[in-house]
């Protein structure tokens, strides 16, 4: 079992996106596949038709009183399963609070399902937090998708000091960033994304484009895949699950 985190300090650079997007090409080639949608806002469970709920909610969830198998739903796609937000969600870090060894709570919930799939994608909210430590405690990627704009770059700055200085407890966490929501006929993201991977030699060469077919997905509610083959957007996300299937080998 494999464990992907889609994260970033900031919102709104395509996150849920990514998530559901790279989980259904996995599925698609026939590897058991969860995703964890840990925003409360819910919104990969609104993509795969799911309703944003969790029984008991969130104490229910760390306490380990209720197992996570419990609270797995099928999706409208084969080998992949969702285990859907809640709105509790929101005070996870004060649940998480309250808990010994909070940091490693996600990772102790992940653990019996290591037998049942291959890989499980975290759809996880923007913020530095306590939850964010237990997900990086509990993540061999983290997924960072980056907008070519100074704010968003910023971000990734403060998102390498923390794992710097936390490199003890993270000594396993690969970090992979990239560009996402591109638009290169805007001088400025050109630029910035010339400048940016210069500086950058680590910065994964795949950019997902700022597309009206992504955009669609809100509309559908489904994955890019489930409804084109082809264009620049479903290519750059194929092009982006073989760089990662080649960083977990």
């Amino acid at each position: 079992m494999k464990v992907i985190a889609t994260y970033n300090i900031k919102g709104g650079v395509g996150k849920t996106s990514t998530t559901v997007n790279l989980a259904y090409l996995a599925a698609k080639n026939s590897h058991r596949t969860l995703v964890w949608d840990l925003d409360p806002q819910g919104a990969s469970s609104y993509y795969f038709r799911v309703k944003p709920k969790v029984k008991g909610g969130s104490k229910t969830l760390i306490s380990g009183k209720c197992e996570l198998n419990g609270l797995i739903k099928g999706t409208d796609f084969d080998y992949l399963d969702l285990l859907p937000a809640d709105f509790s969600f929101r005070n996870l870090d004060l649940v998480l609070d309250g808990r010994k060894n909070p940091t490693q709570r996600l990772q102790k919930l992940l653990q019996p399902l290591a037998d049942e799939y291959e890989y499980i994608f975290l759809d996880c909210p923007p913020n530095i937090s306590l939850l964010s430590e237990a997900i990086f405690e509990a993540t061999d990627i983290l997924l960072s998708p980056l907008i070519p704009t100074t704010l968003s770059l910023r971000t990734l700055d403060q998102l390498k000091a923390f794992i710097k200085e936390n490199k003890n407890k993270l000594k396993n966490l690969e970090l992979i960033y990239f560009f996402s929501m591109a638009d290169q006929r805007k001088k400025m993201h050109k630029e910035i994304i010339a400048s940016f991977s210069k500086q950058h030699p680590d910065l994964l060469d795949i950019i997902i484009p700022y597309a009206s077919d992504i955009e669609k997905m809100g509309i559908k509610r489904m994955p890019l895949g489930a409804y084109t083959q082809k264009g620049r957007s479903i290519e750059a996300y194929r092009a982006l699950w073989e760089a990662i299937l080649k960083r977990l080998i």
